[in-house]
């Protein structure tokens, strides 16, 4: 992966394809290859340069400074948009990094071209406020959780019951969700302590940006009638649902999110 100075820090980042180019944001802790299972190659064959990268704290980037800020990671972007040619790109973010893509469409509209947020949300519940407060006092105290059942709190939180009713399929995931649990780094802790934020819906009426809102049917972490009030809270904003899947839906029915990430990117 290579590394640019981006916005006072080295950010990891990777580019495929050609064609206009689309930016993709990735959410809490995860690094911006996960994208690259199922987004980036849909993306390519639909004729756009496509670019992943890690959130700063995450992966090959590096943290910066204490006191990460939302505003940062906005930043971040920005510069790699710059970066990768000034833009406009069209820029798609998912959970967190569909919160940075949303303030991104404040604070630099004019490096966007059209914007896609999955589990898109202008404000949190008590309940999820609740559990990254309670991430945060876990890692604080140097609590790491068994493996396994970190899997099977994984799974309740981001799977569909589609899927975990699915034996085969839920066991798979387990395996994927055990392997891949490390110790929440910094980066992770600085990400989770963002989860504290006032209602954004009144400020998100001034984007002027073309955007389609996704929501997941199922999903625990941001509840879709989360993604309807932010469609509803952008003006002329487009809101799509799919069905049976939770948090994870661009990994659980990528064929359904990546129609409509082409469907609205336009194919070229």
């Amino acid at each position: 992966m290579p590394t640019a100075e981006l916005n006072g820090i080295r950010i990891g980042y990777d580019v495929r394809g050609s064609g206009p180019l689309v930016v993709l944001v990735m959410g809490l802790g995860s690094p911006g290859r996960v994208w690259q299972l199922h987004q980036v190659p849909a993306l390519v064959r639909a004729g756009h340069r496509v670019a992943t990268f890690d959130n700063r704290g995450i992966g090959a980037s590096e943290p910066g400074p204490p006191g990460m800020t939302i505003d940062d990671m906005v930043a971040d972007t920005a510069a790699l948009v710059e970066h990768l040619g000034g833009g406009p790109a069209a820029v798609v973010g998912t959970s967190l990094g569909a919160r940075v893509v949303q303030e991104l469409l404040l604070a630099r509209p004019e490096l966007v071209s059209r914007a896609v947020v999955l589990a898109g949300h202008g404000r949190l519940d008590a309940t999820q406020q609740a559990l990254s407060a309670g991430e945060c006092a876990l890692h604080d105290a140097g609590i790491a959780l068994p493996p396994r059942y970190r899997a099977a709190v994984t799974a309740l939180h981001n799977l569909s019951p589609r899927t975990r009713a699915d034996p085969v399929a839920v066991r798979d995931w387990l395996d994927l969700f055990e392997m891949s649990d490390p110790a929440a780094g910094p980066g992770v802790r600085a990400q989770l302590a963002l989860a504290e934020f006032e209602d954004r819906g009144p400020a998100y009426r001034a984007i002027t940006v073309p955007t389609l809102v996704v929501g997941f049917a199922d999903d625990q972490m941001i509840p879709a009638h989360l993604s309807r009030e932010l469609a509803a809270a952008i003006p002329g904003a487009e809101y799509a649902e799919v069905a049976d899947c939770g948090h994870f839906g661009y990994l659980e029915r990528p064929d359904e999110v990546n129609a409509l990430l082409v469907g609205f990117l336009g194919a070229c």
